[in-house]
């Protein structure tokens, strides 16, 4: 049980130095070695886990895709409404808090590196996707008298939106400041869940 418990350790430790070398060095700095160096180990050790750069990718999106997804389904969890859950989940999205521009430079970083690999882009476009499902059912809970036609455009929009912030704000965070995202949001969201009928 103890041999179970140390893999799971390590497992950790090299998760965590995946994510670092990767939100604080991108995409060309995410190597097996820049990875054991992070983690104290050996490259032996990472390659062990993670036999590749790409499995080494593969790992920090899935690790992405939990932690926003968990995000999600708890703010979705604490909403009292429709509205207040979209809310929740679009806020909670974009880089209000400190330390979320890590998560956007890991994404900015595995999408690079998806131009090139399909492998990488299905699993961009599956993660991508999910979240579109969700904003798409959210919005249309609080309007429900949209059609597809009109639901599909502007759920779209919204996510062009939040993830134009998240790429803009990780590269140049004092032209999109956090003020300034919350308030093109805010503005957004008020339209998608004033008076149904509009």
């Amino acid at each position: 049980m103890a041999k179970q418990r140390d893999v799971q350790a390590q497992k950790a430790l090299l998760s965590g130095a995946t994510w670092q070398v990767l939100a604080e060095d991108g995409l060309p700095g995410l190597t097996l070695r820049a990875v054991a160096e992070r983690a104290g180990c050996t490259t032996g050790l990472v390659m062990h886990a993670f036999p590749t750069r790409k499995a080494l990718l593969l790992h920090a999106r899935d690790l992405l895709y939990e932690r926003t997804a968990a995000r999600a389904d708890a703010a979705e969890a604490a909403a009292g409404d429709a509205a207040a859950a979209l809310r929740a989940v679009v806020l909670g999205v974009v880089d209000l808090v400190e330390g979320r521009q890590d998560e956007s430079r890991v994404w900015v970083g595995f999408l690079a590196a998806a131009l090139a690999d399909e492998d990488l882009a299905d699993r961009h476009r599956a993660a991508n996707r999910s979240f579109v499902a969700r904003l798409r059912r959210l919005v249309g809970e609080c309007r429900p008298e949209w059609d597809e036609d009109r639901l599909g455009p502007v759920v779209l929009k919204l996510v062009a939106l939040i993830e134009g912030f998240n790429v803009l704000a990780s590269a140049d965070p004092a032209t999109y400041p956090t003020e300034l995202q919350r308030a093109v949001l805010e503005r957004e969201l008020e339209g998608l869940v004033s008076v149904p009928g509009g």
